[in-house]
């Protein structure tokens, strides 16, 4: 009975050694925990992700998700789901992301839902390139996230979680953010203001 004992006993440890293991691998997998992970205000960047040379967490990460993260030398993309306030992002609020002027040659800024999908709306709109936005008298954009209509650059969106991902390309700092983050200092990222909530609620 004694050795039987024992044998339960590490089959038991044995399950609950396996069941942490990969529960704390489904979490980091799926989160914005990462390795090498870069903090701007309310966004996010992995300079340090290639999907060439990853390793296996990140090249985990990248299975979970589907998606092909651009390589050092293609640009860099960074993901906010809270606001400037660090609230969660809620398609149900208005948002304010002023004065952007990303410095790279070519940039989006695209909305997606709480699957990580692109939102879907009867504007058919989910993003903007630098190449299709309005601009001011100082070639600022400024873009309005909201679900019901807004003046200028407006992203509609629909009650419940989203995100929020720039991407610059060909930008002079994707390179050196790579190797420095130091650099990360000079990357001019929006801010994310909340304006109100269809529930009133602004807290």
């Amino acid at each position: 009975m004694k050795g039987f004992g024992t044998i339960i006993g590490l089959v038991y440890a044995l399950a609950l050694g396996g069941v942490l293991g990969l529960g704390l691998t489904w979490w980091a997998t799926g989160s914005d925990f990462q390795l090498g992970a870069m903090r701007l205000g309310p966004w996010t960047a992995w300079p340090l992700t290639d999907p060439l040379g990853a390793d296996r967490y990140n090249r985990a990460r990248i299975a979970r998700s589907g998606d092909l993260p651009l390589g050092p030398g293609e640009g860099l993309a960074f993901t906010a789901r809270e606001d400037s306030e660090g609230r969660a992002l809620d398609g149900a609020c208005r948002y304010r992301l002023a004065a952007m002027l990303p410095q790279a040659r070519w940039w989006t800024i695209t909305l997606y839902d709480r699957s990580d999908n692109l939102a879907r709306n009867p504007s058919n709109r989910a993003g903007f390139t630098s190449a299709a936005v309005l601009r001011d008298e100082e070639g600022k954009v400024t873009v309005a996230v909201a679900p019901d209509s807004q003046p200028g650059n407006w992203l509609p969106s629909s009650p419940g979680p989203m995100s929020l991902v720039l991407r610059l390309y060909d930008s002079p700092v994707s390179t050196g953010l790579a190797t420095e983050f130091g650099a990360g200092r000079a990357v001019a990222v929006p801010a994310i203001e909340r304006l109100d909530c269809a529930t009133g609620d602004k807290t």
